[in-house]
């Protein structure tokens, strides 16, 4: 007889109510966003051993993107029959493997290819994770399950961006990857053992996810995955030289911004998952919109060095803290297709920041020089609104044609 164990008691709850197989993923998360990002942190470091430009590093990330957005929902569906702990163990392994290759590389080619491999199992380990975790914490604290997953992504950038420039500016920018590596490795251990065992024979086929995929709310909410993230993104992959050559920051001091980035973003994304059971519809508007501001600051007031660290750990405050919200939504909108839901949101958050950082590193030959990618940021992320605001009206309609019950 079958058995059901995703939907079954977690074996642990932590004191927050959540189960601790949420912990474990944020683990994951905490991985694949530090090697996301950390590429924005060491860009000087790894554009002059490579002997290319900025524009061309920054490719490393653009590339990571294109990855998620292919991985996400291809991996998800032709991984649909396999354990969900035996997907999450094969895209770690694969992780530890594009990290050895890069921290080896020499050649730019070779490194762009492990990167976009890496992506791939990056993408399927962000989708299955967000499925397990909303599961294993129940419709009533999805959104904050999925806060604390975010938050392990959040916790990449108080923690393992600003620890992977240390590296690089003490051992070289391959030493961060060969950490990446080695901490991925420790990772494989910890979910191969605390993700609950679970039986794959009762996942939708192929054509019922695709069927789950007609939801307007849900294709809403990927509209907003992919401004919200784009234009963040768009600022954040080039925060280096924009702290160092248009403001005067000091090269040395650049970790302790991107930690300041660091720990805002982690309470904001703690702080959003909270409020988004109740509130999702507040969290979600007021973000994008409090984070245009921001963003349309940095690009107008260039040169001031203490004025632009501000609003980097503001921008980290608000910039991402919706993320885990828009996740939640699209699994909850997306039904039977869940897994597919969630895919897509990943790949939705990786195509804005793909767009975004090809954007960003165009406009640095354009007259707007290093202000270029905060302008660029600022109107990727103004048309958050449009979706989210829509939305917001969609659900209230439907919610006005419930409020009387039918009699059956």
């Amino acid at each position: 007889m079958a058995s059901e164990p995703e939907h079954a008691p977690p074996r642990g709850t932590a004191s927050s109510g959540l189960p601790l197989v949420v912990y474990v993923l944020a683990l994951g998360t905490f991985l694949m966003l530090t090697t996301e990002f950390v590429v924005a942190g060491i860009l000087p470091e790894i554009a002059t051993d490579l002997r290319i430009s900025l524009a061309e590093a920054g490719s490393l990330i653009t590339v990571f993107a294109i990855g998620m957005i292919i991985g996400a929902p291809l991996l998800t569906m032709l991984t649909m029959r396999l354990s969900k702990r035996l997907t999450l163990v094969l895209a770690l392994v694969v992780f530890v493997v594009g990290h050895i290759v890069v921290a080896l590389g020499s050649d730019f080619v070779i490194l762009m290819a492990a990167r976009f491999v890496t992506a791939l199992a990056t993408g399927a380990f962000w989708a299955v994770s967000a499925v397990v975790a909303t599961r294993a914490a129940g419709p009533s604290l999805g959104s904050r399950a999925m806060g604390i997953v975010g938050a392990g992504g959040s916790l990449a950038t108080v923690l393992g961006v600003p620890v992977g420039a240390f590296l690089a500016q003490h051992v070289g920018w391959r030493g961060t990857f060969w950490a990446l590596a080695i901490a991925a490795v420790v990772a494989v251990v910890f979910v191969a053992r605390l993700v609950p065992r679970d039986a794959p024979s009762h996942e939708p086929s192929l054509g019922s996810e695709l069927a789950g995929l007609r939801s307007l709310r849900l294709w809403l909410v990927l509209a907003a995955c992919i401004t919200t993230c784009g234009g963040v993104l768009a600022t954040y992959s080039f925060i280096a030289p924009i702290l160092i050559d248009q403001d005067g920051v000091s090269a040395s001091l650049v970790p302790l911004v991107l930690t300041g980035f660091g720990v805002g973003s982690f309470i904001g994304t703690i702080i959003g998952g909270r409020l988004g059971d109740a509130h999702p519809h507040l969290v979600t508007i007021v973000t994008p919109a409090v984070t245009t501001i921001i963003l349309l600051s940095i690009g107008l007031f260039s040169g001031s060095a203490w004025l632009t660290v501000a609003l980097v750990v503001l921008l980290g405050l608000f910039g991402l803290s919706a993320n885990s919200v828009l996740i939640h939504l699209a699994v909850r909108y997306a039904g039977k297709a869940a897994a597919l839901g969630s895919a897509l949101s990943v790949a939705s958050f990786n195509a804005g920041t793909a767009i975004g950082t090809a954007i960003a590193g165009a406009s640095l030959a354009t007259p707007l020089g290093l202000s270029g990618p905060a302008m660029v940021g600022t109107v990727i992320v103004a048309l958050t609104l449009i979706p989210t605001i829509v939305l917001a009206l969609v659900c209230r309609r439907r919610e006005t044609r419930t409020e009387v019950p039918v009699e059956r």
